[in-house]
């Protein structure tokens, strides 16, 4: 698959190669393109890479060797012994000296694993060695916890080394839109199930049915994604069946820490840290309405599966393991058939509709600097008073509020009624921002019908916005 995206990440590591004495730390979740950022980023550039495993050390030292060897055309360093990684890293540091390298060590919470004193080691090559030897030093890793435990936290030998750090999400739907020659309905349904992840999207091939792909990739025992949340739980080290009872939990439509705590039988206080940690890890996440001036402390918090491909597995794969391991893929897919559309699509078409929203701010298409971008709701998700889509303005002091509708006809003009209604009764947002001005906006992958577009044409306020463009 093509390299799609990371226009900042990029522009943000060539700054870093620019400077003296570059260190840049990047991780983030297993599968989300660390490793091919890096590679598109090295094109052209005098790079050693090693990407470290679990192996002994010595192993570890051998095969860095051999990159170093490969990379310099020194053969003699196939042959050498190392046991220390200061001597490696001067050589390293002696090639060439008046010209730029790159040092990548991918996965590095592995060579953490092997030797718990490698942080120190590489401190010290780093303050000795490479800093002032032309030398730009890059750290990757997919342990979420170890990268911020050994290259991040106040407590690491490395603290106060690294001058950038990116922890890399999953590419946004604008982007995968514009890499894929699909139509925009085709882009949304396989969004809704990868997510962004580019490792899942290079198993989905354009013009091919999608559940037909999901029969192979995901339904099928022998298929790359049929047990993928359970290796990027027990990657992580973690407790699989308390984690996974969480998760499900919510799949089944519990978001409040209340309702999540009394499906599983606990207290609240009991479920805290393991909320915390999948949210750390990037699996769920912690909405708040957009009101909410102190999100950390919000009462009002509720609790979404973050992973499109994780909500897909937790509700069309997890329910049906039994059938599954049978061979029997009929009945996930007459429940994929019942209602993915309508509930799953739709539901992921929310967050894309906000990517779609921050896309056409930047663009400057909608006057509007988004502070925060997120929802609304009074009580309780899916309620009487609930906006798919507000953001906030504060510098312009402006309110977004915006309608999302995945259906096959146009949007009529009763969307926008309702939504107006909702903000005009919300005393909570005019109290929280008093003074702002609202605006409006109807999402659609349908269009909209004349009447709808009649009234935005004489309405300043209301933008309508159709597949991922303004109207």
């Amino acid at each position: 698959m093509k390299f799609i995206g990371r226009k900042m990440e990029l522009e943000k590591l060539n700054a870093e190669y620019e400077r003296d004495g570059g260190f840049v730390v990047i991780y983030g979740r297993r599968r989300v393109g660390k490793t091919t950022l890096i590679k598109e980023f090295l094109k052209k550039k005098t790079a050693f890479y090693f990407l470290a495993t679990e192996e002994l050390e010595s192993q570890s030292m051998k095969r860095l060797a051999g990159v170093v060897a490969r990379m310099t055309k020194n053969s003699l360093l196939q042959k050498a012994v190392f046991t220390d990684w200061l001597d490696l890293f001067q050589v390293i540091a002696d090639y060439e000296p008046d010209k730029k390298k790159v040092l990548v060590i991918d996965e590095f919470p592995y060579l953490v694993k092997i030797n718990s004193a490698f942080p120190s080691i590489l401190q010290n090559a780093w303050d000795e060695i490479l800093k002032d030897s032309n030398v730009m030093l890059i750290l990757s890793g997919s342990l979420i916890g170890m990268m911020q435990k050994h290259a991040l936290s106040y407590d690491s030998p490395l603290y106060g080394r690294r001058t950038a750090q990116m922890r890399l999400a999953p590419l946004p739907f604008t982007d995968v839109y514009d890499a894929f020659a699909l139509p925009f309905d085709k882009v949304v349904e396989q969004y809704a199930v990868t997510g962004g992840v580019p490792k899942y999207l290079e198993f989905f091939e354009d013009g091919r049915d999608l559940v037909d792909q999901l029969k192979d990739v995901v339904l099928s025992k022998s298929g790359f994604l049929y047990e993928e949340p359970f290796f990027l739980l027990k990657s992580e080290s973690m407790t699989a069946v308390n984690y996974f009872s969480i998760i499900k939990a919510i799949a089944d439509g519990n978001h409040k820490l209340g309702k999540i705590a009394g499906a599983l039988g606990q207290e609240t206080q009991a479920l805290t840290p393991y909320l915390s940690t999948l949210a750390d890890l990037g699996f769920i996440e912690k909405r708040t309405p957009v009101t909410e001036k102190n999100p950390k402390k919000s009462r009002k918090g509720l609790y979404f599966i973050a992973d499109n491909f994780i909500r897909f597995w937790f509700r069309y794969v997890y329910p049906y393991k039994g059938e599954l391991e049978l061979d029997n893929m009929q009945i996930v897919l007459d429940e994929i058939r019942k209602d993915f559309i309508e509930k799953f699509v739709a539901f992921a078409y929310e967050d894309i509709c906000k990517d779609i929203f921050a896309s056409v701010c930047k663009q400057g298409e909608i006057p509007f600097v988004p502070s925060r971008i997120g929802s609304y709701w009074l009580n309780d998700y899916d309620g009487d008073t609930e906006i798919d889509v507000m953001a906030i303005d504060n510098q312009n002091k402006r309110i977004f509020a915006g309608e999302c509708k995945y259906h096959v006809k146009p949007v009529d003009a009763p969307v926008y009624f309702s939504l107006k209604e909702k903000v005009d009764g919300a005393a909570e947002i005019r109290k929280a921002y008093p003074g702002y001005d609202v605006i409006f906006g109807l999402f659609s992958k349908s269009g909209f019908t004349q009447r709808m577009l009649d009234i935005a044409k004489e309405n300043t306020s209301i933008f309508l916005i159709n597949e991922e463009h303004l109207v």
